[in-house]
């Protein structure tokens, strides 16, 4: 067995992001069959709990919507024109022995998340993207801003998500992890509903003080608080 969260979009401005672990059986292997076995399955025992719809969010979805909002697959505009999404998060971490790796920029989704810098470097201590600083508080600021940038020009397309009742990403283990893009569709969602995408990206500060009291409304805050997650 394992667990895995469901994230459910609330839309309520103290509360944006519910997440709720689902038990199911899971399938092992790395090949892409066993993951969608294993997205069936979790979905298949959320149902049970009146969590569905649900889409995934992963390349490994069996809709073309979850793929493409999979952080893999999205792309950000940038002074140096547009860079993958995952390559913009990986190479604006700043570490205890060095960082921002700004060449990372120029990498696909994969090169970038490979880079062996970003394991050897010593702790994370913050961001730099293009020379704005970002803090390690709230967890998930500087991911969960990246990704609704990306997205924020197709707010009208993205209302296709309210059709659904939450939202996975089968390769996200709470016990490892701490940024999540089936969380940050589901930030997505709240905020749009509650017409407060455009209000919540005027600003780092105003971001910040919109998303931050999520960041900890979690079954695994706990551990993150402890610092006891990688990201």
């Amino acid at each position: 067995m394992a667990k895995r969260p469901v994230f459910i979009p609330l839309a309520k401005s103290d509360h944006l992001v519910k997440e709720v672990l689902v038990d199911f059986e899971w399938s092992p292997g790395f090949a892409p069959i066993q993951k969608k076995k294993n997205v069936a399955a979790l979905h298949a025992a959320a149902e049970r709990r009146n969590l569905s719809p649900l889409l995934e969010i992963s390349t490994k979805s069996e809709e073309l919507l979850g793929q493409r909002l999979s952080a893999f697959s999205l792309k950000v505009e940038t002074d140096i024109g547009e860079i993958s999404l995952e390559a913009a998060f990986q190479g604006s971490k700043v570490f205890q022995k060095g960082g921002p790796f700004t060449d990372i920029y120029g990498r696909d989704a994969r090169g970038a998340k490979k880079d062996p810098r970003i394991k050897e470097s010593g702790r994370l201590i913050g961001f730099n993207y293009f020379g704005q600083e970002w803090p390690l508080v709230p967890k998930t600021a500087f991911y969960d801003w990246l990704y609704l940038s990306a997205l924020s020009p197709h707010k009208e397309y993205l209302k296709k998500l309210f059709a659904y009742k939450g939202f996975t990403d089968i390769e996200f283990n709470p016990n490892k992890s701490i940024n999540c893009q089936a969380r940050t569709c589901a930030l997505l969602v709240s905020l749009l509903k509650l017409e407060a995408l455009d209000d919540a990206l005027r600003s780092q500060k105003d971001f910040i003080d919109m998303v931050s009291s999520d960041s900890f409304k979690k079954e695994h805050s706990a551990e993150l608080r402890q610092g006891n997650l990688g990201l």
